[in-house]
């Protein structure tokens, strides 16, 4: 399969990606992640090591479509929702050990 990555194009075939990323070691995944074989890879790792490349020189979404498109497991960073914010009546009831409703 054709496919560009950092404005290069590049022919990718599932059998060669996972013959280049055999015997390759997971890095901590963080973010966007590729599952090949029984592992959890980062994104850019997988690009790194199939394009040669940089990772800085393209994104972990462009990596992402490439192996979709070829069939292998992606999964998205999940997306972090922020606590909502303390008011100060909830704040001083807490210290205070009470509810502020009541």
């Amino acid at each position: 399969m054709r496919c560009v990555i950092a404005r290069f194009p590049f022919e990718l075939t599932k059998n060669g990606v996972l013959e280049s990323m055999k015997g390759v070691k997971p890095e901590p995944v963080t973010a966007e992640s590729v599952i090949i074989g029984r592992r959890h890879y980062p994104a850019k790792q997988v690009g790194e090591v199939v394009t040669r490349q940089d990772r800085r020189d393209f994104s972990a979404g462009e990596v992402l479509r490439a192996m979709a498109r070829l069939g292998f497991t992606c999964r998205t960073a999940p997306e972090v929702v922020p606590a909502p914010a303390e008011t100060p009546l909830e704040r001083a009831s807490a210290m205070l050990g009470t509810s502020p409703t009541g």
